[in-house]
């Protein structure tokens, strides 16, 4: 019997790391055949050594981004060169079936191709709601075009059956970034302070204002706890508009042994694991970190409306005093672990279940809104 061929996109660091469980469990499926798609950010960086260190070598590869080109004009003109890459790549690669993560221009860009070929795409994290740059819209947007549906959570699955989608195409598996986490032992050089800000599509004046406090807010860890070395790690940010403003102020405000510009996923797990608390506005404060019992203070608006458990610190206005009051509850916050939301670390075996199951030719291709 032949193998089902599943093309799956990663676009960047995040996803990939997010991504890795499925593609495993469906590498490993009698039934599939996976399929490995480079784009986005990893054509850039040195990511796309992740794929090859995880035992991904790519099939094909989609260049969006342009090197030290961001801002609103670079990612239009980058999503207008991913529909082209992928079209080229599916067409070459002829899967049966596309599968994305999350609300970047990558998903989108693979969706929109998708669709006009006449492809079904399955969405992983769709119904969540973060406002991002333009995350709030882009994953909505890819979620209605696509036939099947992962969602991380209840709440997201339910959001997108109020969408239209239909009930029945929409499997509430839990988050992939949860698979794993058990076996993560935390480095005994973690920081006491992890920090990981994302631009948010600010001006420039505006994202260097508040990555300055939030650098300035923590150049002293030993005002928040006590120890034989506390000291804090940076990790630059991904290269959504507004990153040459977030890079300068870490440029001004840090010294170039506390900045690191990229870590395989299983070396930031295990850092995240040793934390005493990450302070930024990336997800992984409201997913991996909650797994790990690590607190999070949250910054800003760029995650607003994600779906959080108790051990997240939001600070809305993120001043220098405003961060050091939100550092200092988190640490003093007596971690609630129960009932985190995103799932028991068996996504990426159980969406691999479901893609063996349905046959791809028993998931409809027009798409009929249930309301």
């Amino acid at each position: 019997m032949p193998l089902t061929p599943i093309a799956v996109v990663t676009g960047s660091r995040a996803d990939f790391g997010l991504l890795l469980p499925v593609m495993q469990a469906i590498q490993a499926h009698p039934k599939l055949q996976l399929q490995t798609i480079a784009a986005g950010t990893h054509l850039i960086s040195n990511s796309l050594a992740d794929l090859k260190a995880a035992g991904f070598p790519h099939d094909a590869k989609v260049s969006l981004q342009r090197r030290n080109k961001t801002g609103r004009t670079a990612d239009a003109l980058a999503l207008a060169a991913g529909v082209s890459g992928f079209t080229h790549a599916f067409a070459t690669l002829q899967p049966q079936l596309v599968l994305a993560l999350g609300d970047r221009i990558e998903p989108f860009a693979a969706a929109a191709a998708a669709t006009a070929l006449g492809l079904r795409f399955a969405h992983l994290h769709g119904g969540d709601r973060a406002e991002g740059v333009a995350d709030e819209a882009l994953r909505h947007a890819t979620a209605k075009l696509a036939h099947l549906h992962f969602p991380a959570t209840t709440q997201s699955r339910r959001r997108l059956i109020r969408m239209g989608e239909h009930p029945d195409l929409i499997f509430n598996h839990g988050s992939p970034a949860i698979d794993a986490l058990q076996n993560v032992t935390p480095a005994p050089d973690a920081p006491t302070l992890l920090l990981l800000h994302h631009p948010t599509g600010l001006d420039e004046k505006t994202e260097y204002q508040l990555t300055t406090n939030l650098l300035k807010a923590t150049q002293k860890p030993t005002d928040f706890i006590r120890g034989p070395t506390p000291h804090r790690l940076i990790l630059l940010p991904n290269h959504d508009p507004g990153r040459p403003a977030v890079l300068r102020a870490i440029a001004d405000h840090t010294h170039p042994t506390e900045v690191r510009d990229h870590l395989p996923r299983p070396e930031f797990l295990a850092l995240l694991a040793g934390a005493k608390a990450l302070v930024g506005n990336s997800s992984a404060g409201l997913i991996e970190a909650a797994a790990l019992k690590t607190p999070a203070v949250n910054l800003g608006h760029r995650q607003r409306g994600r779906q959080r458990p108790a051990s997240v610190i939001d600070c809305p206005h993120p001043t220098q005093t405003h961060i050091r009051q939100a550092i200092q509850q988190a640490l003093n916050h007596h971690f609630r672990g129960r009932g985190h939301p995103y799932g028991n670390g068996t996504t990426g075996q159980q969406i691999a279940h479901t893609l063996a199951t349905l046959s791809p030719a028993d998931i409809p291709l027009a798409k009929h809104n249930t309301y």
